[in-house]
């Protein structure tokens, strides 16, 4: 009995289909990456516009509102914070939680505002992490401070992308920084402290 293999036709053929597949596979994937910086760079737009819709309504941030906004927005435990304008973390029982308590209690975005667990009541990025608000007088060293969203848990890689399309690309200085060097941790997950307002 004759043995008969494949001709060099028939393995250009399948190696033409698998580099088809691959790509497509690549490109599907790189469209998903996409579309989750996209997503980041509208929930931080998303959550700056809500925090000046409350500021505009009830005269003051979110959280750092010296009202008790208990019983009118549901905000459990939110019974005022100390009107500085600053999201302090240990202020009043967690001025920043109490920020996503008090915009969901005045509608401003969806979720529970009897929720007062950090762990909870934020949004999460499409990466999985949290966004949280945060004060802080100097990171990084860059002499930038003030409030901002502090977005947990991003490949570096997309931080280094949304750094570069929105801001000046250098992740230590600028309105979007990390936590880490771009250059020496390109496949690490870090944090962007994002100066939004």
């Amino acid at each position: 009995m004759k043995r008969r293999g494949f001709t060099l036709v028939e393995l250009a053929i399948v190696l033409v289909i698998i580099g088809l597949i691959l790509g497509a596979v690549l490109k599907g994937k790189a469209m998903i990456d996409n579309a989750k910086l996209k997503r980041v760079k509208n929930d931080v737009n998303g959550i700056v516009a809500a925090v000046y819709a409350y500021q505009d309504k009830f005269g003051f941030y979110p959280g750092d509102d010296p009202n008790d906004r208990t019983s009118d927005l549901g905000a459990t435990d939110c019974t005022g914070g100390n009107g500085d304008g600053l999201f302090q973390y240990w202020v009043n029982h967690n001025e920043s939680i109490c920020a996503w308590q008090e915009l969901i209690g005045a509608g401003f975005i969806g979720g529970d505002s009897s929720l007062h667990d950090e762990n909870l009541v934020p949004k999460r990025s499409p990466f999985g992490g949290r966004y949280l608000f945060r004060y802080a007088n100097i990171i990084n060293g860059s002499g930038v401070s003030g409030n901002y969203i502090y977005v947990q848990n991003i490949p570096t890689d997309a931080i280094e992308t949304l750094d570069r399309q929105y801001d000046d690309g250098k992740y230590n200085s600028g309105d979007i920084q990390s936590n880490v060097d771009y250059t020496q941790n390109s496949n690490a997950y870090a944090d962007i402290y994002w100066f939004a307002f």
